[in-house]
C-alpha cells in the first residue's frame, strides 16, 4: 500500500480527491500503525496509535465494515438491502440494528430536504447511464423517466422505528451508497476508542474522520483540493489530473470530512451536457453549476449524506440550508473557465491559521 506518511491522496466518488497532508513519522511513533483493506468497492485506510496488535486491529476494522456490507451493499446479493429490493409487495421486514440506523438518518434527511436527498434515487441514476446498467449515449424519454419515478420516492417507504421494522410497498429499490461509507468510517472509529486507541485517522473511500493528535504531538491534517481549470464543464475528463490544493488545510480533531461533487463525471449528446447527479425530484441530471462540496461535521454518515444533498441543492439552495443549520461547508461553483469558493460561516470558523 502506499505509505501514508508521504503525501498521499484518495479518489472520491465523482473523482474528487481529498489530500491528507502528514508529515514524516519520527521515530517516536513506534506505536503508530499503519492498516488497509478493501470494503464498498474501495479501500480503507487507518493510522492509528494504540498498544493493541496491528493483525488484531486489522481483523477488527475489517469485521466492521463486513457488517455494513452484509446489511448494506445492493452489490451483495445476500445483504439485507437486496432481500428487501427483491421482496414481494406489502411484504414487511425487521433490520439490524445498523441498516434500521442508516436508513432512519436517510429519511429524516429527505424529509428536511424535501426530497433533494432520497435513498431510492438508484434506478433513475441507472437509467441516466451512471449506475451498473452501463453508460447511455442519448438520455432517456419522459415516459422512461416518469415510469422510474412512479416506483421510487422515499415518501413510499414505511418506517416502523417502534418494532425496527419497514414494509416494501413494491418495486421500491433502496440504495445507501450515499451515506453507508460515511457510517461505515463513524463504526470503525467506534470500534477503535473500544480498544482504548489513543488516536486514529480513518478514511473510507475518501471519507474522513479522526481524532487526538500523532505521537510527536501534531495534529492530523486534511488538505482540500480545488478542482483544476482543466475540468470546466466544456472539457473532456480524463481523470489524470494531478490534484491541485486549494490552499485550505483542516484539522479536523473529532471531525469528519465528506467530499460529493460534479465535475468530471458527465455525459454529452447534441440535447446537451447531463450531468452524474440526478436531482431525485425532477428525475433529471442537476443543470446548476456548482461543482464540489465538502461538508465537515461530528458524524461522518451525516457528513457524507449531507455532502450528496448540498450537490443536490446547489450553490444558492444549498448554502441557505446549510447557513441556516449552522453546517460547516466549503462549496465550489464554476465560474467561467475557474471555479469560485464559497464557505459557510461554520466553515470558517474551522480554519486553521
Amino acid at each position: 500500500m502506499p505509505r501514508l506518511d508521504r503525501l498521499l491522496s484518495g479518489l472520491l466518488p465523482g473523482g474528487l480527491l481529498l489530500v491528507l497532508l502528514l508529515l514524516p513519522q519520527i521515530a517516536a511513533a513506534a506505536r503508530l500503525h499503519e492498516l488497509s483493506g478493501r470494503t464498498m468497492g474501495t479501500t480503507w485506510q487507518v493510522r492509528v496509535v494504540s498498544d493493541a496488535e496491528p493483525a488484531r486491529l486489522r481483523a477488527g476494522i475489517q469485521a466492521q465494515l463486513d457488517e455494513v456490507v452484509a446489511q448494506m451493499s445492493t452489490w451483495e446479493d445476500g445483504s439485507d438491502i437486496s432481500r428487501f429490493n427483491r421482496a414481494d409487495a406489502g411484504s414487511v421486514h425487521g433490520l439490524p440494528a445498523a441498516f434500521f440506523e442508516v436508513l432512519d438518518a436517510a429519511l429524516a434527511l429527505a424529509a428536511d430536504t424535501g426530497g433533494a436527498y432520497d435513498p431510492t434515487v438508484g434506478p433513475l441514476v441507472n437509467l441516466w447511464g451512471f449506475g451498473p446498467d452501463g453508460e447511455r449515449s442519448a438520455p432517456p424519454d419522459d415516459a422512461a423517466i416518469a415510469g422510474v419515478m412512479a416506483r421510487s420516492g422515499w415518501q413510499r417507504l414505511a418506517l416502523d422505528r417502534r418494532t425496527r421494522t419497514v414494509a416494501q410497498p413494491g418495486g421500491l429499490y433502496l440504495d445507501l451508497s450515499s451515506i453507508a461509507k460515511g457510517y461505515g468510517v463513524d463504526r470503525v472509529a467506534g470500534y477503535l476508542d473500544g480498544t482504548g486507541s489513543e488516536a486514529w485517522l480513518v478514511e473510507v473511500g475518501g471519507e474522513l474522520r479522526s481524532r487526538g493528535r500523532k505521537p510527536d504531538g501534531l495534529p492530523w491534517r486534511v488538505g482540500i483540493e480545488q478542482p483544476a481549470p482543466d475540468d470546466r464543464r466544456d472539457a473532456p475528463a480524463s481523470g489524470d489530473e494531478q490534484p491541485q490544493l486549494s490552499g485550505i488545510v483542516l484539522e479536523p480533531d473529532d471531525l469528519a470530512v465528506a467530499t460529493s461533487g460534479d465535475y468530471r463525471h458527465y455525459f454529452e449528446t447534441g440535447q446537451g451536457r447531463f450531468s452524474h447527479t440526478i436531482d431525485p425530484r425532477s428525475g433529471r441530471p442537476v443543470t446548476h453549476g456548482l461543482a464540489s462540496v465538502t461538508v465537515l461535521h461530528t458524524s461522518c454518515m451525516q457528513a457524507d449524506a449531507l455532502a450528496t444533498a448540498l450537490t443536490v441543492l446547489g450553490p444558492d439552495a444549498g448554502y441557505r440550508y446549510a447557513v441556516e443549520r449552522g453546517l460547516a461547508v466549503l462549496f465550489f461553483v464554476h465560474d467561467g473557465d475557474g471555479f469560485q469558493r464559497r464557505m459557510t460561516p461554520a466553515f470558517e470558523r474551522q480554519l486553521q491559521p
